[in-house]
Formats: C-alpha cells, structure tokens, sequence
C-alpha cells in the first residue's frame, strides 16, 4: 500500500512537470552519448584524483584490489563488467550465504529487495562510500566506454532478469543515476524498478535527465543512498 501511495505521488510529481524538451527523441539519438561524453571529460580532472586516493585508503586497509567488478546486464541485454571502489570485506558471497542461512529476516529482505539495510559484508570505510556515492565514481569509466550513461535504469544482475517484469531498460544504457534511484530506493521491491524504468523511458528527454542529475545532488547530501 506504501508503494502504491508512493508511486500515485510520482506520477502525479510526474503530470505536473514538462514531459518534453523541445525534441526529446532527436536528444535520446543524437546528442545523450555526446553529452555522456563532454560530462565525463569536463570531470575527469576532479573524479581521476579522487579515485586514485579512495583506492588507497581502500587498499590500506586489506592490502587487497580496491576495485570491484560485477558482470550487468546492459542495453540490449548484452552484459558487460561494471568498475566500484570496493566497500566489502574478501569473499563477500560466502559471507552473505552463510549470513542468509543463520537469519531468515534477511534472507526474506533479500529476496523482496535484492538489498540488506543491515549487510555484514560491508566495511566501516565502505559505508562512508556508500552513503556518499563515492564508491560509484569508476563507473564514469563505464559511461566513457559507451557500457553506461550517466542517467538511465539502474545495472541490473544476470541472476536478477528472472525477476525483472519491464522491457524499457533493455532499451537504454544503464545510469550511474536514473529515475529509480531519486524516488524510489530503499522504499520499494526489486519487481517495482520495473515501473520507474519503463517511466523514465518513455519520459527520457534533455530536461528530464537534467532534473534527475541535480536531484541526485540532494538524495546523495541527504544520505539516502543505497
């Protein structure tokens, strides 16, 4: 019932804000990758350092790779490897199966959310990167490569597709942001991202994406982050 009321409020928010630009599909065919582009080159100067002293201190502290990598599922349903900061302790599967078998709690949120509010795999300096988002700043490399956009549905698992009921995602690149990760987050299922990409995919205009990246400055100020 929560959700529903959720999701009646965004699309009304929705209803009520310019749908269009001036030609939203001439912007999602010619210009969206070239602004992807020109974004990423113009932030390259600030993101490169950053990354290069998260990793760091990330290494420090297990003297392990500070990168991550996880085959998604991208546009088209072709997968491709995306790049984190890793934020979780070595051989984090095995630490999540055995913490699934001993606490059926969890086990159920996981399989609703595809999430945990309470992950025991994730370090101390990794909840600090993912509150702040930090932890998502390789990805920039994935949006360069043409694997991502920097707006667009969230990158979804192999494993998760079973569970997936929409086909606007297999339409777009998956986003560093999207429309999901400003709305919905933590609040709704994993079934439910369905509605959100299937909504911005049909909405996806210059405009649109523009409001999504500077929402995406409050959600990450706010700490509401997943």
């Amino acid at each position: 019932m929560a959700f529903e009321t959720h999701t009646a409020a965004l699309v009304h928010a929705s209803d009520s804000k310019p749908k269009k630009s001036s030609n939203p599909r001439l912007y999602r065919r010619m210009f969206k990758r070239p602004v992807d582009i020109l974004l990423v080159v113009l932030a390259s100067p600030v993101f490169v350092p950053v990354v290069l002293v998260l990793a760091l201190l990330v290494w420090m502290r297990d003297r392990r790779n500070p990168f991550y990598s996880q085959l998604r599922i991208g546009r088209g349903g072709n997968s491709y490897r995306m790049w984190k900061l890793r934020t979780m302790v070595v051989d984090a599967d095995a630490h999540l199966n055995a913490y699934l078998e001993s606490n059926p709690e969890a086990r159920d949120e996981w399989e609703r959310t595809q999430k945990l509010r309470h992950d025991p795999r994730i370090t101390v300096f990794g909840r600090i990167l993912r509150a702040t988002s930090l932890d998502e700043l390789p990805q920039l490399w994935n949006v360069a490569t043409g694997d991502m956009s920097l707006v667009g549905p969230r990158p979804m698992l192999p494993e998760q597709e079973a569970m997936y009921a929409g086909d606007g995602y297999y339409r777009l690149r998956p986003g560093i942001t999207g429309f999901w990760q400003i709305a919905g987050r933590n609040r709704t299922t994993f079934a439910a991202r369905a509605w959100y990409d299937d909504q911005y995919e049909r909405e996806l205009s210059m405009s649109r994406d523009v409001v999504i990246l500077m929402q995406t400055v409050r959600v990450v100020l706010t700490r509401t982050g997943c």
